[in-house]
């Protein structure tokens, strides 16, 4: 297969879309829909349901399906869908299966939840994903700075479709090493920590970034990605100047309010409610009014 038409959507700035609750709890399908065609029509041209800003591991198996399939029908060719899969290996199969049928196009693994992970079982984790959906694009998330770039290039030799990496170690020396070890033009390489790293991992490899402000503010997620292609870093560092605080809000303690603060700020244009689910929790009435006031900084 030729890969190089995802290749190129990875290169992008990589939407995580939120998933709206309802008040009865359940997801709030009209309002999903609602926010991914504000993302579509604001520019964005790929998105992850299932990310964890889409609160992945807080979804039942029917929810996540859900959120595929409405994803992709929103997208409607108009965008690309990189569907979220991970848990256990047969659960991580069936949905990249059932991303697969829905009509996505790529998958992105999220890193194994478990307290014992070898790299060889890393391996082993993704080329049972990978090559139950040969036909799509795969993108491991690299969380593990332990991880070491070569076991990357092994996995993509037995698995021609891993095309790309989402890293989201916190340290764009490490990221730089390992884009080299694994090869740096082998695979497209997404900064994985959002806007706040995206001018450093650019600097080392990076040609995508993904985002939860998005969301919020597609033209600024955009204006950044624009700087960045351009080389233009002293424009990309104005973007960030600009976020820097509501992004340091959702990284605070551990990223406890990583999703808060964004469906806080969604919330304050009237675009959903704030609800998240355990072990998130809705951010303290103090806090709401300083997310408002930083987004109607901005040019939304």
């Amino acid at each position: 297969m030729d890969f190089s038409p995802l290749k190129a959507a990875l290169a992008d700035v990589v939407a995580i879309p939120v998933t709206p609750f309802a008040e009865d709890g359940g997801i709030d399908i009209p309002a999903h829909r609602a926010l991914l065609r504000r993302l579509l029509d604001g520019g964005v041209r790929i998105v992850t349901p299932n990310g964890n800003t889409g609160e992945f591991y807080a979804l039942t198996p029917d929810e996540r399906r859900t959120v595929v399939e409405l994803t992709v029908e929103e997208a409607g060719g108009r965008a690309t869908v990189l569907a979220g899969v991970g848990h256990d290996v047969p659960t991580a199969v069936a949905a990249a299966e059932h991303a697969r049928d829905a009509g996505a196009e790529m998958v992105m693994v999220h890193q194994p939840v478990h307290p014992y992970v070898s790299q060889d079982g890393w391996v082993d984790y993704h080329r049972a994903i990978a090559e139950a959906v040969p036909g799509l694009g795969v993108v491991p998330y690299v969380r593990n700075p332990l991880l070491a770039g070569e076991r990357l290039a092994e996995l993509a030799d037995s698995c021609p479709n891993v095309i790309g990496v989402k890293y989201a170690v916190p340290d764009a020396a490490r990221f730089g090493a390992f884009t080299r070890d694994a090869g740096l033009e082998r695979f497209v390489w997404v900064a994985g920590l959002a806007e706040l790293y995206a001018p450093s991992y650019f600097a080392t490899g990076a040609t995508g970034f993904t985002s939860g402000l998005v969301n919020v503010a597609p033209g600024v997620s955009l204006a950044m990605i624009e700087a960045l292609r351009a080389g233009d870093y002293l424009a990309a560092m104005k973007v960030w100047e600009q976020i820097r605080r509501f992004e340091d809000l959702r990284a605070d303690a551990q990223s406890a309010n990583n999703v808060t603060v964004v469906k806080e700020a969604l919330a304050s244009l009237g675009l959903c409610r704030r609800d998240v689910r355990a072990p998130s929790r809705v951010l303290p009435e103090a806090q709401r009014a300083e997310v408002a006031s930083l987004v109607a900084g901005w040019s939304i």
